[in-house]
């Protein structure tokens, strides 16, 4: 990756987990080009940290407000972090 690139971390909330959240993120991630991860956390939210090039990051967080076609999003919170470019994929974790 270049170093024109940027990464966001990404924290969704609502009904996410046990709705094919995760799977969809990743093969939204995968269609844009992008790396990063993607996991549930205890608290039944989701996780995501998603890098590559500005347009193509946008497109999943965007997607992320939507989510799976069983998901109900009721909150995306996006960061901008500092990109690193150690990713290899896209994971789910």
């Amino acid at each position: 990756m270049s170093s024109d690139n940027i990464q966001i971390h990404v924290l969704v909330s609502g009904i996410v987990q046990g709705v094919f959240f995760r799977t969809e993120t990743q093969k939204t991630a995968k269609a844009n080009n992008v790396t990063g991860w993607v996991k549930n956390l205890d608290d039944g939210s989701v996780e995501a940290v998603i890098e590559g090039k500005k347009e193509n990051v946008n497109n999943v967080v965007d997607w992320c407000h939507k989510g799976s076609p069983a998901a109900f999003v009721s909150n995306v919170k996006a960061t901008e972090q500092s990109a690193l470019s150690n990713f290899d994929g896209f994971k789910i974790q």
